[in-house]
């Protein structure tokens, strides 16, 4: 797991309602798809919250779930699983969460595969 501290941000973060509007779902299937690992949503300021990149137009990016089943099964925290996916990493595209968007989507779940083991 990673060490404490303050997460990376990501640039941008998105409410419940907001996510909502973007996916063109009701804001209770949205909780849903975050207690089902579809989505991953921290508090911020009490409120969650989803980082916007996540969200790529009117759907959740294609591998995320994946990569939140395997960093939960291996034990990681939703605020562990946010820092993992927006620490740079000089090998990928940026953040993990950035090159889960941009083509780099198989490596970023072989990483986080690796890390369950």
């Amino acid at each position: 797991m990673t060490e404490g501290g303050p997460a990376p941000a990501p640039g941008e973060w998105l409410s419940l309602p907001e996510v909502a509007d973007r996916l063109e779902i009701s804001v209770s299937k949205v909780n849903q798809l975050i207690r089902d690992g579809g989505l991953l949503a921290v508090r911020r300021d009490r409120v969650p919250q989803v980082p916007a990149e996540l969200v790529a137009n009117q759907t959740v990016l294609k591998h995320l779930p994946g990569v939140i089943t395997v960093l939960r099964d291996a034990g990681y925290t939703d605020e562990e699983l946010l820092r993992w996916l927006y620490t740079e990493d000089e090998t990928l595209p940026g953040t993990p969460a950035v090159a889960l968007g941009t083509g780099g989507a198989t490596e970023v779940k072989r990483r986080a595969q690796a890390l369950g083991f």
